[in-house]
């Protein structure tokens, strides 16, 4: 008698199931497309999805490497917030947070997008300045951000220790009340299914290997490891992949890649209500929807493509989460890893065209990117299909790094991510 497993019955059953994906198995590249989109992540796909609802540009297809949504998309720590300080980014961040709001019911995919509240821990005289600055700020663009005393931290998160005597004294602490977690797959898996049903491809384990280019400059198609494809337009966005794919269009981009570490813990009943973080101490906290504390840390302190980061960085996490919330001291770490994160010198996107016709960018999120989301591939989709930025991401575009007109982020984000 032949014995199925639980996966294996579970398995057939979603292939039967009238609603699967197309993408299953993976589609085969047709020999012309009119757009391609490099990258099978949250902004990638949600691009294509765009593209085909909100353009009628459906004749797409998603390259990916490797599999859908397992690079950085696979590897965040869910965190949606808009409370930047610069008018540009709080625009941008704010046009993200507002679909996120709504993105389960336009995909019809839980996405488990929780409004469970950001909170922004101060400890000093100049984290209290700093926050209050950035209240100020972005109330003036409309964007939610409150300030409240230790006391009121505590009563939104009690696990928190606000005793004087602790290493890191809490003196207050800045609320987004609209700001919290998604589910990361979810949101991979939603935006896929959904481009599909619109009729993008998805062509996974199909790498780019160069970037054709007609006489006039302008783009052909892509070369991958499954053939050529044709296309005259090609946006990218393959976080930790995009300088190699410019340079294969002969352009140079002012990228660094650098290690992001973080880790959870054993799964345990609900006990965290929300995300709490420390800039002074770069770490950061929330509980999933398994139960696992999630616990973040800062970007190292050099480059590199290494997935595992150094030691100290989450030992001194480690020691700060401890100390701001006694309870995680008997708590089990279960997992940790480390993810790539693609930097510019002013820590903000690059969103735009580049200098190749036909050829368009979306990178260098560093610790932003999941929280952009859907708003940066609402953007990469108009840029694409107006051959021209939107007015949120124009001050993003590459451009900025020719006349110097940077947009500091890094110096003014509050916390790194």
């Amino acid at each position: 008698m032949m014995r199925y497993s639980a996966f294996s019955l579970f398995a057939q059953a979603l292939k039967k199931h009238q609603d699967w994906p197309e993408f299953w198995p993976d589609a085969a590249p047709k020999p012309a497309y009119d757009a391609i989109i490099v990258g099978a992540g949250g902004h990638g796909l949600g691009a294509a999805y765009y593209l085909a609802k909100k353009y009628g540009i459906r004749n797409v297809a998603v390259i990916e490497k490797g599999w859908l949504g397992g690079g950085n998309t696979g590897r965040n720590t869910t965190i949606i917030r808009s409370n930047y300080l610069y008018d540009e980014s709080a625009h941008l961040y704010d046009h993200a947070v507002k679909l996120w709001d709504g993105l389960s019911q336009d995909l019809n995919f839980n996405v488990m997008y929780s409004k469970r509240g950001v909170m922004m821990l101060a400890h000093n005289v100049h984290d209290i300045q700093s926050f209050k600055r950035h209240i100020h700020a972005n109330r003036l663009n409309g964007v939610d951000n409150e300030w409240l005393t230790p006391e009121q931290a505590k009563a939104y998160c009690p696990p928190l220790n606000i005793s004087p005597d602790a290493r890191y004294p809490v003196l207050g602490a800045a609320l987004q009340r609209r700001g919290g977690t998604a589910r990361h797959d979810s949101v991979a898996w939603g935006y896929a299914r959904a481009a599909s049903g619109l009729g993008v491809d998805i062509i996974q384990n199909c790498a780019v290997t160069g970037i054709r280019r007609g006489s006039d400059g302008a783009v052909q198609g892509v070369e991958t490891t499954r053939g050529y494809i044709a296309a005259k337009k090609v946006g990218v966005s393959a976080a930790g992949n995009t300088s190699v794919i410019m340079d294969m269009a002969g352009l140079r981009f002012p990228l660094e890649s650098y290690p992001l570490q973080a880790l959870v813990s054993e799964p345990v009943k609900p006990v965290f209500p929300c995300v709490v973080m420390s800039n002074t101490v770069h770490a950061y906290m929330s509980q999933s929807d398994k139960g696992e504390l999630v616990i973040g840390a800062g970007t190292d302190q050099y480059v590199s493509y290494s997935q595992r980061g150094a030691l100290h960085i989450i030992e001194h996490t480690l020691a700060a989460i401890t100390e701001i919330f006694p309870f995680t001291a008997r708590m089990r770490m279960l997992r940790s890893w480390g993810g790539i994160v693609d930097v510019t010198p002013d820590r903000s996107p690059i969103l735009g065209k580049t200098p190749v016709p036909g050829l368009y960018v979306n990178c260098g999120w560093g610790t932003g990117g999941f929280k952009a989301t859907p708003g940066a591939g609402d953007l990469l989709a108009y840029t694409m299909a107006h051959d021209a930025p939107h007015r949120i991401n124009a001050p993003f575009t590459l451009e900025r790094f020719r006349t110097g007109r940077l947009i500091d982020e890094a110096a003014a984000a509050a916390v790194a991510h």
